[in-house]
């Protein structure tokens, strides 16, 4: 979804998923150049591994578990979440609630959101909304949304991209949006390969344009 549940919308935007089409039971791994989470690097511009188990039945309630190395901290994330997602009429949507843990961390930076999202056709909007924050120095509120969209091609081609905003708790100067741009490429067995620009304007001026590439499979 971060490739967290949230983040991984572009990717189901992009491949044509939906949560009612999961399996009961399955698996997942992956590999990036650089794990970008809403146009920001958590591994200092280096590569992550990652993987995780994910539980879906035809109701549409799931459940998973999802990890990954991050540089911040030194260490890894893990993130524990479960939602509930369908489709009525022409309308999917998707809510939830994600609680990201960094066992690594002396600073205590867990927290948790809840999330939702809608999609018609070839559009999702959804936001999140920080509900818990461990550190004494954070403050809770904080408000992500983000509005995607992807389309299949040809020949397991793909493409999308998403433009997103984070305002912080009390109007900070560190809010900021960013935009992503992806092309996928389904490698069947094999998993599947994505290409990304990723460019977050945030307070520092820094608005330098990130390409990473990434692959990722299920089970």
């Amino acid at each position: 979804m971060k490739m967290n549940k949230i983040a991984m919308a572009v990717g189901a935007a992009v491949m044509g998923l939906s949560a009612a089409a999961q399996a009961e039971l399955s698996a997942n791994i992956g590999v990036t150049s650089n794990y970008i989470w809403r146009g920001v690097t958590q591994t200092n511009d280096g590569a992550a591994v990652s993987g995780g188990i994910d539980y879906a039945n035809d109701s549409g309630f799931y459940a998973g578990t999802w990890a990954s190395n991050v540089s911040w901290v030194n260490g890894e994330e893990l993130d524990l979440y479960a939602g509930f997602g369908g489709e009525s009429g022409s309308l999917g949507y998707d809510l939830g609630v994600i609680y990201y843990m960094y066992p690594s961390d002396t600073t205590d930076s867990d927290f948790m959101e809840i999330y939702g999202s809608l999609t018609f056709s070839a559009f999702t909007a959804g936001l999140a909304y920080t509900i818990d924050k461990e550190t004494s120095a954070g403050s809770d509120n904080d408000l992500y949304y983000y509005l995607s969209a992807g389309t299949e091609l040809s020949d397991g081609w793909g493409v999308g991209a998403t433009i997103g905003h984070y305002n912080f708790d009390g109007g900070s100067t560190s809010d900021y949006t960013h935009v992503q741009l992806d092309v996928t490429k389904s490698a069947g067995d094999f998993g599947d390969f994505t290409f990304s620009l990723s460019k977050a304007g945030k307070k520092s001026g820094d608005d330098t344009v990130i390409p990473f590439v990434s692959w990722a499979k299920s089970f």
